[in-house]
């Protein structure tokens, strides 16, 4: 299993999830878990996923999850899990 983290964060709007969501099924990314939630307008959401039967490396998911983000005003980062752990370890 290949995991990845995606996080999403923006104002929130009508179609997010379901672009995320068409996406990544697009490119046969799996979702393992989500949490998503909504304060004050601002929406946040965050997904461990795998990716191990997709034909995209991480970083061309997180490229193109770059892009996808800046087209619905929203900001999505996506990392290996491995990367993500290392990066919020004290």
């Amino acid at each position: 299993m290949e995991k990845t983290i995606i996080t999403v964060v923006g104002n929130d709007a009508v179609g997010i999830i379901a672009k995320v969501c068409t996406y990544l099924a697009e490119n046969n990314v799996n979702i393992l878990d989500i949490s998503q939630t909504i304060v004050q307008g601002y929406f946040n959401m965050m997904m461990v996923t795998d990716t191990s039967a997709s034909a995209r490396h991480t970083v061309e998911l997180a490229e193109e999850l770059t892009e996808l983000g800046k087209e619905i005003g929203v900001v999505i980062h996506c990392q290996h899990e491995d990367i993500f752990n290392m990066m919020h370890r004290i």
